[in-house]
């Protein structure tokens, strides 16, 4: 069995690493009701005895979780150790300044990565140091912010440098362009050359899908037709038989994050007739890579507190899945080109009907040439909590580019005027060469999206071998 560490940086980070941990105790508290210490827990938990010492077997003593959590400012890491959570972390797992960043990817980046990097470093090495299998870090963060962003980056850096053969998993959550941060799009920008350049795969997701569908199930929920109300329990809301007692404003939007995060270590974690690794995930959906951005899209979202409302056939969950309703970022797969798909199934699910509805789907989804068989799939035989199925579908698909576009179209009309740039070239370690080289980073991997839509020139010279 292996192990992953989840790195959590900035404010944003903490709060959907905060809902993670918190599902995740309440899935492997609704199958481990024996209170056993197993391989599934190992996975993100250590079992500490009253020494402080691990526990590699028997009752659960204490679980620690296997997590580095940094902010620049005291406020969500005070609230996690004074809240419910607390007991999962020690003081010294929590890395925190007073100030914050200020909404400048400079300051995160160069002034707090150099100011708190052998600080970093040390905790990851001893997270690290109780695994016996190291498989993945998963990162969260967001791109609108400086910490997030700046930081958030520089973390990755470092996770590459120091542990270079460990897999970088990052979970990225983009701003809306309404977004009440004025330089974000600088911020997004410089941390998309990071993104591009050290993860293995980049899990991006937007604020306004993330809106759009809590919104859509609120109004759902809110119909007035009898029973037609969300699960207390379910994927949406904390609820009861949670450790998280009230609810925060941002809260159901960071549960939809964190269960895209339960879903796809679901199979790392827990038997299943067709498991599959995290390192599959980048070995076979990235086949180039820069080309690392995988659209996620995730279903059920939510469950019905009516009983009486029949559960949604297998075929129409497939179906979903490839829908824009449950895409995790606002883009049109269909009309672009498949690189690559993984499905990763929970529940009681056949590999025949995993066959049949990819046979099903495949005339409809547009890939490339080359790689026309290009499916992963697991079959995870444990089912979410109040689902008896899920389905998380991971998409290398050429539609990033147009989250890409808009982001960068942002970024020109501030740098443009040179507008907010002195708040960054003000930072030790900024230069003005960095915006040109972010700038150019974006255009070369939205170019490299579009080459692969093109098609082959009819009278394309062949290569020739010299002899």
């Amino acid at each position: 069995m292996t192990q992953s560490i989840v790195v959590q940086v900035g404010q944003c980070g903490n709060q959907v690493g905060c809902r993670f941990w918190d599902l995740a105790l309440r899935e492997h508290a609704h199958v481990n009701q024996m209170g056993i210490y197993d391989e599934a827990l190992s996975s993100f938990f250590r079992n500490v005895d009253q020494r402080g010492a691990d526990s590699t077997g028997g009752k659960i003593n204490a679980l620690k979780a296997r997590a580095v959590l940094v902010d620049m400012e005291e406020g969500v890491l005070g609230e996690i150790l004074q809240g419910p959570l607390r007991s999962l972390f020690s003081s010294t797992q929590l890395i925190s300044d007073v100030s914050g960043s200020g909404n400048n990817w400079a300051v995160g980046h160069h002034t707090y990565g150099l100011a708190y990097r052998e600080q970093i470093v040390d905790q990851v090495r001893k997270a690290a140091e109780h695994c016996d299998c190291l498989q993945c870090f998963f990162l969260i963060h967001s791109m609108g912010g400086g910490t997030g962003s700046g930081l958030g980056t520089f973390v990755l850096k470092l996770l590459e440098d120091e542990f270079p053969e460990v897999y970088r998993i990052v979970t990225s959550v983009y701003p809306t362009a309404e977004d009440d941060v004025i330089t974000s799009p600088y911020n997004s920008v410089l941390a998309m050359k990071e993104l591009t350049e050290h993860a293995d795969c980049v899990l991006p997701v937007d604020n306004q899908s993330l809106v759009d569908i809590v919104g859509k199930i609120q109004h759902m929920s809110n119909t007035g037709k009898p029973g037609c109300t969300i699960k207390k329990d379910c994927t949406i809301i904390s609820g009861q038989g949670g450790v998280v007692k009230v609810e925060k404003p941002f809260d159901a939007m960071n549960n939809i994050v964190a269960n895209l995060l339960l879903n796809i270590t679901s199979s790392a974690r827990f038997e299943g007739s067709l498991n599959m690794d995290l390192n599959e995930i980048a070995m076979n959906l990235v086949p180039f890579p820069r080309l690392h951005y995988l659209l996620p899209s995730l279903t059920p979202l939510y469950t019905l507190a009516d009983v009486s409302v029949p559960p949604r056939r297998l075929d129409q969950m497939f179906s979903d899945a490839f829908s824009k309703e449950h895409q995790l970022i606002k883009a049109d797969p269909k009309h672009n080109l498949y690189l690559a798909c993984a499905l990763m199934l929970r529940g009681n699910v056949q590999l025949s009907d995993l066959r049949r509805n990819i046979e099903r789907l495949k005339p409809t989804l547009p890939f490339v040439a080359w790689n026309q068989e290009g499916w992963k799939t697991s079959l995870c035989s444990v089912p979410p909590v109040c689902h008896s199925h899920s389905l998380l579908a991971l998409a290398n698909n050429t539609c990033v580019k147009s989250t890409f576009f808009e982001l960068r179209e942002r970024f020109v009309k501030l740098y443009r005027r040179k507008a907010h740039l002195h708040h960054y070239l003000g930072v030790d370690g900024m230069e003005l060469a960095g915006f040109s080289e972010a700038l150019s980073s974006i255009s070369a991997l939205i170019e490299e999206y579009t080459h692969l839509e093109s098609p082959l020139m009819p009278n394309a010279p062949r290569l020739t071998i010299a002899t």
